[in-house]
């Protein structure tokens, strides 16, 4: 899995960031590996290298969104406060942005009008017509996001595979979004449910 700070999510997104640099024990990528990197999209892996730190170069580090190859020594000494020296053994990985992945584009709409509300209230009522589970899926996901989908298929007590069915089911209305592990409410989910819960009395 690949985490980046916020600061370095435009130049993947846009392209002007193509490499990045980990001191990991072992390879947490593949070549070749796609991996959802929120809130920017897909991001897939080129090409793993085991490099020295004397090798980086000043091009290394302007590839990796760093001013200079000293700003980027440091960046990766910080990070995993830990001391690095010439012999210091690093993975260079080069990746690009590899689009949206399966994100539906329609989830991050967070403002439904009125008709689009109804339109998925509707659809939901049908797809409850064999028994009931939209809004008690939509709830668990919202208490549990990015929980892995057998664990929240065990607390439905329901089977993996067609709990995932289901859930891509309400991603396709927008609803939810999945990551790497699990899934999230999307803003339209949030809109949705916010429009549709029973007001409290004061």
């Amino acid at each position: 899995m690949l985490l980046f700070q916020k600061r370095f999510h435009e130049g993947l997104t846009s392209g002007a960031i193509t490499l990045t640099f980990r001191r990991w024990d072992k390879p947490h990528v593949k070549v070749g590996g796609r991996y959802r990197c929120h809130p920017i999209g897909v991001l897939e892996v080129d090409r793993i290298e085991r490099v020295r730190v004397s090798e980086i170069t000043e091009a290394d580090a302007t590839r990796a969104g760093f001013d200079s190859r000293d700003a980027l020594i440091e960046y990766v000494r910080t990070a995993r406060d830990a001391t690095l020296d010439a012999t210091s053994e690093l993975y260079r990985i080069e990746l690009h942005h590899g689009g949206d992945g399966d994100r539906v584009e329609l989830a991050l709409e967070a403002e439904p009008t009125p008709d689009e509300i109804a339109t998925i209230r509707a659809k939901l009522a049908r797809m409850d017509e064999g028994g009931p589970w939209t809004a008690r899926t939509l709830a668990l996901i919202e208490k549990h996001p990015r929980v892995a989908a057998s664990q929240l298929a065990k607390k439905l007590r329901r089977e993996t595979l067609p709990f995932k069915t289901d859930v891509r089911k309400l991603k396709k209305l927008g609803l939810t979004q999945s990551f790497e592990v699990g899934y999230e409410i999307s803003p339209r989910g949030r809109a949705y449910l916010a429009a549709t819960r029973p007001r409290r009395k004061k």
